[in-house]
């Protein structure tokens, strides 16, 4: 993969330096964000005025709050530090995801999920600005990819564990007799699936002070040599970009294209929340002799292709430099399965593999999509309209679920929400691939 020269040492480095704690990271916030959907399978039974329309708009609250400190917190990372910045959202969203064991109404429910969001705000787009600042373009999709594996593998680990608290302080019938589980420290299962996920979010951002380095020559991990190759190689494309074309953080933000994949990432991210966080609840209303526990285990399934999806998409689009159809491809797809899904009920095989190529889908477009802006921006520009197309785009987050709670409770069935999603995810596969990039070449790389 790499040779021996410095550069290639210095990169090797990163990656193993790096990735690995952006990975964990990346791994909590996922599941911090998206545990209400196994901890609503039990929630509801505590607290029937949670119907699915209550959960589904907190669910999406979630992103309003998300996308007010979106641009400022990749701007932050930009011309400030990464691991502070980093670490003081990790520590603000553990606290509040623990929180959110002791709401009672609704609006409590709304107001945790909302500074939920804005705590977390910053860190994906961060992350984004952040690997720029250490991997040049040939490697910038694969950093992409090894990252956002975290996000399936969340959706793995989270049920997996999440399951083994959802019984605690429940009643349920089981083979016809009626079970009670005692409760932990006086709290329900549902509550401790929040208050457990909250605390590694606190102490792995206390570890980022020590575990991220800013910049390559900042380093001490990296000799001199290595410092001074990578530094230059990154400083070449960054000379190459402002030749060709400056622009400012304004300009950027307000570039036709990055208005566009914003429009796109929205749709996109409108179905793959809408999906994730009410699969439990399609699966519980499809199958209603499933126990929590075993719906619980069953979600985790769609989220195995995700991972081999994302390495090979960043993997070819690195090789060929091709971003557009690495984005377009996958997208399509996944829409095709989740409206090929509406037609699986009672047929639990069917369901669960349409699901999981939906998802797939869904998921394994991202490290190609994210390695688009910096093909036409440079780097504070590039910052922040990163910035500005997840806080846009994950506005979706909040239209997905709350379309998925609202359908569900006007019309008691979840297949018109499940083809909403399909049709935004598939007018966003349309929209970049219309989309006027200058794009590298298409020739593989050496």
């Amino acid at each position: 993969m790499f040779g021996k020269d410095p550069l290639d040492s210095a990169r090797i480095k990163a990656y193993l330096r790096l990735i690995p704690i952006l990975f964990i990271c990346y791994i909590i916030a996922y599941i911090d964000r998206n545990n209400v959907a196994i901890a609503k399978l039990t929630m509801e039974e505590d607290m029937p005025h949670f119907d699915a329309s209550v959960f589904g708009f907190g669910g999406g609250i979630f992103f309003l709050g998300y996308f007010l400190l979106e641009i400022p917190g990749s701007l932050i990372v930009e011309r400030w530090s990464a691991r502070k910045w980093i670490c003081r959202i990790m520590v603000t969203w553990g606290i509040l995801a623990a929180m959110t064991a002791f709401v009672k109404t609704p609006t409590q429910f709304y107001l945790v999920r909302f500074f939920l969001g804005m705590a977390e705000a910053g860190f994906f787009p961060g992350v984004i600005v952040y690997l720029s600042h250490w991997f040049p373009q040939k490697d910038r999709a694969r950093a992409i990819s090894y990252f956002l594996i975290a996000s399936p593998i969340a959706m793995i680990i989270g049920p997996a564990v999440s399951q083994l608290f959802i019984d605690i302080g429940r009643t349920a019938t089981i083979d016809g007799v009626e079970v009670t589980y005692p409760t932990l420290f006086g709290f329900k299962g549902w509550q401790w699936i929040y208050i457990f996920w909250g605390i590694p979010a606190v102490l792995v951002g206390l570890f980022v002070l020590f575990g991220l380095t800013d910049r390559p020559h900042q380093a001490g991990w990296l000799t001199p040599e290595e410092k001074d190759a990578l530094e230059s190689e990154l400083n070449r494309e960054k000379a190459m970009h402002h030749a060709s074309k400056h622009m400012s953080v304004l300009q950027g933000l307000m570039d036709p294209k990055v208005l566009l994949l914003s429009l796109a990432y929205f749709g996109i991210v409108t179905a793959n929340y809408g999906i994730e966080l009410f699969l439990p609840s399609v699966v519980k209303q499809w199958y209603p002799d499933l126990q929590p526990g075993t719906i619980a285990l069953l979600v985790m399934i769609p989220s195995l292709l995700v991972i081999p999806g994302q390495l090979i998409v960043g993997w070819t689009s690195d090789h060929y430099r091709e971003r557009r159809w690495h984005s377009v491809v996958p997208v399509v797809l996944g829409a095709i399965f989740l409206v090929l899904a509406t037609q699986t009920q009672g047929m639990l095989w069917g369901t669960i593999l349409c699901f999981t190529i939906a998802a797939a889908g869904m998921k394994s477009y991202m490290p190609a999509f994210w390695a688009l802006p910096s093909l036409f921006l440079t780097a504070s520009a590039a910052a922040g309209s990163v910035g500005m197309i997840n806080s846009v785009g994950n506005l979706g987050g909040f239209l997905g679920p709350y379309v998925m709670g609202f359908v569900k409770s006007k019309l008691g069935s979840y297949e018109y929400g499940l083809l909403f999603l399909a049709l935004t995810s598939t007018l966003s596969a349309a929209l970049i691939s219309f989309l006027p990039l200058r794009l590298e070449s298409d020739k593989p790389s050496e």
